[in-house]
């Protein structure tokens, strides 16, 4: 990604470029935005770099994002941030169908029981999934 200038519409997610699991993740979304809805960038990015420090309270201490990170509107006014379940709704949201309906139906489960799951394993990938060398 060379810029935000692009991104028009679109979902921006911001991901650890490290994380065996978060580019599993990314991989399992580009083969469904059949639609081109979202667009991605690591977050060691350099385009991403005055956007991720404007949110600096949802990377961990190393700087890398404890969660993938959702953007609607990034670099605008109405700029929304998104993490953890709420991102994940966000982006299922984005894909063609049954996604939309899957986020609707994930929509009835209480965020305060789904983020200390997301947490918990945001908190062992590399553990689980491994750290890759490059993005």
């Amino acid at each position: 990604m060379s810029g935000l200038d692009e991104l028009d519409d679109r979902l921006l997610v911001v991901f650890d470029g490290h994380c065996g699991f978060c580019n599993g993740w990314v991989r399992w979304l580009l083969r469904r935005d059949r639609r081109d809805r979202l667009r991605y960038a690591a977050s060691s990015s350099p385009a991403v770099a005055p956007l991720v420090a404007r949110h600096a309270g949802l990377l961990e201490p190393g700087g890398v994002p404890g969660t993938v990170l959702v953007f609607r509107n990034p670099l605008e006014a109405g700029e929304q941030p998104l993490t953890r379940f709420a991102a994940t709704l966000a982006l299922l949201r984005e894909l063609p169908r049954p996604w939309p309906s899957v986020a609707a139906a994930l929509r009835w489960i209480p965020s305060f029981l789904c983020n200390p799951l997301y947490r918990l394993v945001a908190r062992w990938r590399y553990r689980i999934w491994g750290r890759l060398e490059s993005c």
